[in-house]
């Protein structure tokens, strides 16, 4: 078939975005939405729980990270391509240039933020070995091209050539928001130049078989205000879902190649690879004004939500082909959860938040931090889940310290992957994470997420505003909103009130009041000194599946606040097993269920079911009863932490008695 070029939408009102450097730059920037994100020196993070993490990640992850590039030899991929020496020195899969450019890009991020004059020279390092590789037209790639290697372009399904420049690109334009004209802006300008010239009108209409170059585009337009990076992310958006890639074993769904963007349903195929074509869906829809593709991906987003998504806010559940499985197949002990599906995830949902303005978005950015980002590294920052199952049936063993570990191989936390894209991906999310606590519109501003944090923000007007978040959410729900600078005039700050958050007050103005799940609004003429007070019902719930959930039909998580919550074997008393516990319905949670740290606990039976024989018993008539079996308290923890204390056995899924 012919495809036809020309896409819908228009080019004439798209604009980019201001100068971010002075206000640390932000991961997104759309010219137009229903609100405006904020700068990464707008929004600080001070101690807490996402504070402590944002400085683990920056005092040992970064390196950690840049050690093992250096060790097995990802970054000396460029040194052997300057030298001469590829094919025969190249280490690591065909996608491994692509783990330096995160790692920049974190870098980047974590510069802007703290002006980290070490971290910078490291940064400027690692840019001049990266450049010198680059080809005189704009091409940058170690696996293909030269002499002994295969041709450029040559393997669009699995050559990862377009996305190993996406996340090129999205470095650069780390690197142009948070500080400004730099040596690596100019090397992803001379790459973006190189994929317009080859893929553009006339030239191959094709796609690569891992979306990423399509958000990278469109960030790059809006930092340079090139349109034709625009145009150009239009085009792949548009081109893929018509049959231009090659068919394979998985079938055309693994890289969304089956049905047009703007005709699917629901998210499909390869979980990040979906995320990431949504979330540059999402960018080419807003800034062309194309209301139809938009439309699309929000009806996607709903449908992936409601249908694909686990109780985490995990997104994948086949380990064939790291995908989305059928409506409701969502079994807990083969979830793949990949960690870079949920940043993915984050990716899409902060666009379509900044798009709409519904809390909705928010809701599952913050179940997805708390229950994948947060679990996914070890508590020093330097061990990694690649995914993130929800039962864990056998004892894993302790990878070793100084081997990389096949991919997802790792049931504890691993300190390098064969294929190692969760752990830059997180260092990414990480050190640009305060940039999705918040946003401004011309009323006010609007906090998404809880953490304890100051905010430096100019209303439209020259009006500045200084606010002071203190919180040690999750542990408890209080939220206080001190304000310490306000313009003369009246203002609205909003605040997100989770779904399970029924029964939740705001106090403003000595006053309190209901505050019904979704956003509620304190408008007022804050002077400095004021509070906003927001209390959250953390208390532990039960919560149950959808019946057509049929790998966890009759059974029950426990989640307290955003946290979902587990059970390991190491909490169990001797002799008790994690398969055989039936949470009892009637009473459910125990009396005095929290204790003054938040501790959780629930009693279980014990079943006394036989380990040998025919795992199977006929129904007698008339259902007579069993004899009870004894009962055990058993103490649950925050999913986030499971296997921190050496191996062991985990189910969030307790099926009841």
């Amino acid at each position: 078939m012919t495809l036809h070029e020309a896409v819908p939408g228009t080019l004439d009102e798209a604009a980019p975005s201001g100068d971010w450097t002075s206000r640390g730059g932000t991961p997104a920037a759309p010219g137009s939405g229903r609100l405006r994100p904020l700068g990464l020196r707008e929004v600080t993070l001070r101690a807490g729980f996402w504070g402590r993490r944002q400085e683990i990640n920056r005092s040992a992850s970064l390196a950690h990270i840049e050690h093992w590039l250096e060790r097995e030899g990802w970054l000396g991929n460029f040194d052997a391509a300057v030298a001469g020496r590829l094919p025969g020195a190249r280490r690591g899969r065909e996608f491994a240039d692509t783990e330096v450019y995160k790692l920049l890009e974190a870098m980047a991020w974590e510069h802007g933020r703290t002006g980290d004059a070490g971290l910078d020279a490291r940064f400027r390092a690692i840019v001049a070995r990266v450049a010198a590789a680059q080809e005189p037209d704009g091409y940058l790639n170690t696996n293909f091209g030269r002499p002994g290697q295969a041709a450029r372009y040559s393997d669009l399904e699995w050559g990862h050539e377009l996305y190993s420049f996406g996340h090129l690109i999205q470095a650069g334009v780390a690197r142009a928001r948070a500080f400004g004209p730099d040596p690596l802006v100019e090397v992803a300008v001379r790459a973006a130049d190189h994929v317009c010239e080859v893929f553009g009108p006339g030239g191959l209409a094709a796609v690569c078989g891992h979306p990423e170059i399509e958000p990278a585009l469109v960030e790059l337009y809006r930092v340079t205000g090139e349109p034709r990076y625009l145009r150009q992310a239009q085009l792949f958006v548009e081109r893929r879902g018509h049959g231009v890639l090659a068919d394979i074993e998985f079938g055309r769904s693994y890289f969304q190649d089956d049905i047009p963007v703007r005709d699917a349903d629901v998210l499909r195929g390869h979980a990040v690879r979906a995320t990431y074509l949504a979330a540059g869906a999402v960018d080419v829809a807003v800034e062309t004004g194309d209301a139809e593709l938009l439309a699309a991906v929000s009806r996607q987003w709903q449908a992936t939500v409601a249908r694909r998504t686990y109780l985490t806010g995990g997104m994948g559940a086949r380990h064939q082909d790291e995908a989305f499985g059928e409506d409701f197949a969502l079994p807990p002990d083969r979830a793949y959860s990949e960690t870079c599906a949920a940043v993915g995830s984050i990716m899409l949902s902060w666009r379509l938040l900044l798009a709409h303005g519904d809390a909705r978005y928010a809701d599952l950015i913050e179940r997805t931090l708390f229950n994948v980002i947060a679990t996914a590294p070890s508590r020093d920052g330097t061990r990694f889940f690649y995914t993130n199952t929800l039962h864990q049936r056998e004892l894993g063993a302790e990878p070793p310290e100084d081997a990389a570990v096949p991919r997802a191989a790792s049931t504890l936390r691993a300190p390098w992957f064969k294929v190692s894209c969760c752990p830059t991906n997180l260092a990414r999310t990480f050190a640009s994470l305060a940039a999705y606590l918040a946003t401004a519109d011309d009323g006010g501003i609007q906090l998404h997420q809880y953490a304890a944090a100051t905010l430096n923000v100019s209303l439209p007007g020259d009006r500045p505003v200084e606010l002071e978040v203190d919180t040690d959410y999750p542990a408890t729900g209080r939220v206080t909103v001190r304000v310490l600078r306000s313009p003369d005039d009246p203002w609205t700050l909003t605040l997100r009130v989770p779904p399970w958050a029924a029964g939740a007050t705001v106090t403003a103005g000595g006053h309190r009041r209901a505050a019904a799940p979704g956003w509620v609004r304190v408008e007022r003429r804050f002077r400095a000194g004021e509070t906003v007070v927001l209390d959250l019902p953390v208390g532990p719930r039960l919560t149950e599946p959808d019946p057509r959930i049929d790998a966890v039909r009759g059974c029950v998580a426990v989640e307290r606040g955003p946290v979902v919550l587990c059970a390991e074997s190491v909490d169990l008393p001797p002799g008790a097993r994690l398969d055989a516990l039936r949470l009892e319905r009637d009473g459910g949670l125990v009396a005095g269920l929290v204790d003054d740290a938040g501790q959780v606990v629930v009693t279980c039976r014990v079943g006394g079911e036989p380990e040998d024989g025919w795992p199977y018993r006929t129904v007698a008539p008339g259902g007579a009863a069993e004899a009870l079996a004894p009962t055990v308290d058993v103490p649950l923890r925050p999913y986030h932490d499971w296997a921190a204390r050496g191996p062991s056995t985990m189910r969030i899924w307790l099926p009841t008695a």
